[in-house]
């Protein structure tokens, strides 16, 4: 991992956390030969489309010290564990749906010696179950699922007063996604508009929980995929 690739975007990092970067990049090209995880295995496209991906938010958003996040549909650890790479005070819950998955991120975490929380669960599930909704300061999730269908699945979990960090490609989403943003309890405070170093353009949309989520959301997938908000 060069320091250059990352400090040149605002990412700075200790020498232990550029190992560490190093050994997750070593360790997910292997364990991906029996688990698809990712497409992106050669090494600057690790650096650049995963974890400046993943850690770009952070240094544009003031989280504070020890603040909990829930990565929903976390599947090869993006951005979660780069950003817990990052910034070690957060405590992060990684949640998916996939069995192996899950198994993946467990092993990762332990060869990292980094504690995260890993959960197996369905988000609309998880979204309605005591123990996980309206628990976090903060969710993240990167994904390609439209704005509005990725609200459902995540406002749900953030407290009142937190907020939902949504990391999307070039296309501003928050229009199209107004009705459900605000059905949920959400608001939309900023919406970033960057790049990566080679180019891909990126949006951050920073919505704020300003109250409960109603009790009849999240619905189950069918219904969100068929009607979105």
């Amino acid at each position: 991992m060069r320091k250059n690739d990352l400090s040149e975007c605002g990412i700075v990092l200790s020498d232990e956390q550029l190992l560490q970067l190093d050994k997750l990049a070593d360790y997910m090209v292997e364990y991906n030969k029996n688990v698809n995880l990712t497409r992106i295995t050669e090494p600057d496209e690790i650096t650049e489309k995963h974890y400046i991906d993943s850690i770009l938010p952070l240094t544009m958003v003031d989280v504070p010290r020890g603040t909990n996040v829930i990565d929903v549909g976390a599947g090869a650890g993006f951005p979660s564990l780069p950003m817990k790479i990052y910034r070690p005070d957060l405590s992060f819950t990684l949640l998916d749906s996939s069995n192996k998955r899950v198994t993946y991120l467990d092993s990762a975490c332990k060869m990292l010696g980094i504690e995260c929380e890993t959960v197996h669960a369905r988000g609309e599930e998880a979204g309605k179950d005591p123990k996980y909704r309206e628990k976090y300061d903060f969710a993240v999730a990167r994904a390609v699922a439209a704005l509005n269908v990725l609200c459902e699945y995540c406002l749900p979990f953030v407290k009142v007063g937190g907020m939902f960090l949504a990391l999307k490609g070039e296309k501003d989403e928050t229009e199209d996604a107004e009705n459900a943003i605000k059905t949920l309890g959400g608001k939309i405070t900023e919406v970033k508009k960057y790049s990566l170093p080679g180019g891909d353009k990126r949006t951050l949309a920073v919505i704020k929980k300003i109250s409960s989520t109603p009790p009849q959301y999240p619905r189950v997938s069918a219904k969100i995929a068929k009607k979105p908000l």
